[in-house]
């Protein structure tokens, strides 16, 4: 009997399964490839009008929640960065990551279909191992600058980007420049103008939060690389990659 998993219509793969049950890995999924704040829920509203009854499986953040955190932890976590750090964890034990998580499960295809739509994988470990290890999946992959995502979270006011953090003093450029990291990922000028973000309304505990999710998600994955990966010269893996700018 497979160990359920706390996801609609989908389980885990212990046992062979039977029909309608297939396993994720043998179905043609179209999969999204991005970090945070690059667009893919702008893509899946537009795939969504492309195609009439696109089935879109429960997202990265639900299926970590289920294969991942849970088993980890015991328990719901909702900081960014203890995420970031228990994925870490996972990928430790299972270097292909959300693929290799997402591939260990059956799907129902009276619900889900034969070819519904993941959002999403992140990294290049994690592309290359699904690339290889799925060869019926299909990528698209997105990006943006760091800065871009920065103010892309602020936009979209979601209660899951947040950090443990203290309210910064007056002095935001200050308090950005105390995130660990902070240089290996923003230019100085990028960090000057992701401070007076202030001056649209943006509150300073708010800047310092979405940038260090920014900086804990690039310390975790390489999304440069999984772009490339994904690109043309790749023929072997079919993708397709989008930049914001």
């Amino acid at each position: 009997m497979s160990e359920p998993v706390p996801l609609p219509f989908l389980r885990s793969t212990p046992s062979l399964p039977e029909s309608p049950w297939a396993p994720l890995g043998s179905l043609p999924l179209t999969v999204l490839v991005g970090v945070t704040g690059v667009g893919k829920s702008t893509a899946l509203q537009a795939l969504q009008e492309a195609r009439s009854g696109l089935r879109i499986l429960p997202d990265r953040r639900e299926v970590t929640d289920a294969v991942m955190i849970r088993p980890l932890a015991g328990g719901p976590v909702t900081d960014r960065e203890q995420r970031f750090r228990l994925t870490a964890e996972y990928r430790a034990a299972h270097p292909g990551g959300m693929a290799q998580a997402l591939g260990s499960l059956q799907a129902d295809t009276t619900h889900w279909g034969t070819s519904p739509v993941f959002d999403g994988l992140r990294g290049l470990d994690e592309v290359q191992y699904a690339a290889s290890t799925f060869p019926s999946w299909r990528f698209v992959a997105l990006g943006a600058p760091d800065a871009v995502r920065v103010r892309r979270l602020l936009g979209r006011a979601d209660a899951f980007d947040r950090v443990q953090t203290d309210t910064p003093a007056a002095d935001v450029r200050g308090s950005l420049l105390a995130i660990p990291g902070v240089r290996a990922v923003f230019s100085p000028s990028e960090l000057g103008d992701l401070a007076v973000l202030t001056t649209e309304g943006h509150s300073p505990a708010d800047i310092v939060a979405r940038a260090r999710i920014v900086v804990s998600e690039r310390q975790n994955y390489d999304p440069q690389a999984a772009e490339a990966f994904c690109r043309p010269s790749h023929a072997h893996v079919p993708c397709c990659s989008t930049r914001w700018r």
